[in-house]
């Protein structure tokens, strides 16, 4: 649907109407239910199942480039959905605390969990994975959104595959 306003100049030997554009209307559609069983997702290992098990059969998960992915929970906990933020390169992702809680509050959610993959199989976090987890805590506290951990995942086959910042300290207690 397009919305137009017309509106004339001032000057009346100059009267060409112009067209004022208003964005389109927003439409917020709640995530179904996720495909698990018990949607009770509370500790690291079970976010890293159900992206082995979900994100990586999705088909715009790429495995030779970073794929970040924020988890929504209502109050108990309870996953409502997830969606991917973004895709990056090798290397790296780029994003913002806004890409990550404008998902967030338009679903409703009482929490997050962000998780992103490094195609290198090293789920060692780097600093710039540091530093984003510490500015999405401090707006998720503004925001009053709990961000409950960042998981890194690397190659299953390694010893654990996966880096929890939370357990590895990163978070303020």
């Amino acid at each position: 649907m397009k919305i137009t306003k017309r509106v004339h100049r001032k000057d009346a030997t100059k009267s060409a109407p112009y067209q004022l554009k208003i964005p389109a209307e927003l439409k917020v559609v709640r995530l179904r239910e996720c495909p698990v069983a018990d949607p009770i997702i509370d500790k690291p290992h079970l976010v890293v199942d159900f992206w082995r098990k979900h994100v990586v059969t999705a088909s715009w998960f790429r495995d030779f480039q970073e794929c970040l992915c924020v988890f929504l929970f209502n109050t108990r906990h309870r996953l409502i959905g997830f969606e991917l933020i973004g895709l990056g390169t090798l290397d790296s992702i780029w994003t913002t605390p806004r890409e990550v809680f404008r998902t967030a509050i338009l679903h409703n959610a009482f929490a997050v969990v962000i998780a992103h993959n490094h195609p290198s199989g090293d789920p060692t976090p780097s600093e710039s994975d540091i530093k984003i987890t510490r500015e999405l805590i401090r707006a998720g506290q503004y925001l009053r959104i709990d961000l409950l951990d960042h998981i890194i995942l690397g190659d299953a086959r390694r010893e654990n595959g996966y880096a929890s910042l939370r357990a590895m300290g990163y978070f303020y207690s």
